[in-house]
């Protein structure tokens, strides 16, 4: 089955050695663009994508690799829940929250968020973490709205020790975004 292992590919470059961070900082060990593009471009070989999928894993993998510009670029032009959610993400890492808001009004309820609400749940319980779970998994859904809020608590001090728990659940969004795609190939 080629979609999973596309799948196995597309997790495998979000396996860097630091996680990404909730604002726009580059790490040193991102991968520049020549780089993932090679690496990208030998995943998609022998695998039937549609143009829109492929720009969607694209923009996804770029924004992990912090090239927020580039994904930016590709997520504006792919009109649909998906491009709007990698345009949220996109944006709260900028960070500008208010325009993160506005596009995941747009997302709506993505299918990618029940996958993420079972991770994100059994994370946060396995951390003791019952304030983030009350608040970023509400009646077992995820709330990508609170999920802004708190980086952006975290980013402004309020949250700051919550940080590195928050960059896990970050990863947790990207790894359920890339299932949910893979699984529609």
């Amino acid at each position: 089955m080629r979609g999973g292992t596309l799948l196995s590919e597309l997790l495998a470059l979000l396996d860097t050695g630091e996680l990404a961070a909730l604002g726009p900082a580059k790490r040193a060990d991102a991968l520049e663009l020549p780089k993932l593009d090679a690496k990208l471009n030998a995943a998609f070989h022998d695998i039937r994508l549609t143009p829109a999928l492929r720009d969607l894993l694209r923009a996804a993998i770029y924004l992990w690799h912090d090239h927020l510009d580039e994904s930016h670029t590709i997520a504006q032009n792919i009109e649909n829940h998906d491009g709007s959610l990698i345009h949220a993400i996109m944006h709260r890492r900028e960070p500008d929250y208010s325009n993160a808001k506005y596009w995941f009004r747009r997302v709506g309820a993505h299918p990618s968020f029940l996958g993420l609400a079972v991770k994100a749940r059994e994370l946060l319980e396995k951390a003791d973490e019952t304030d983030l779970h009350s608040r970023l998994v509400p009646n077992n859904s995820w709330d990508p709205f609170a999920f802004v809020y708190a980086v952006e608590d975290a980013t402004h001090g309020q949250f700051v020790s919550k940080a590195p728990l928050l960059q896990q659940l970050q990863k947790l969004e990207f790894e359920s975004f890339l299932e949910n795609l893979s699984n529609r190939i």
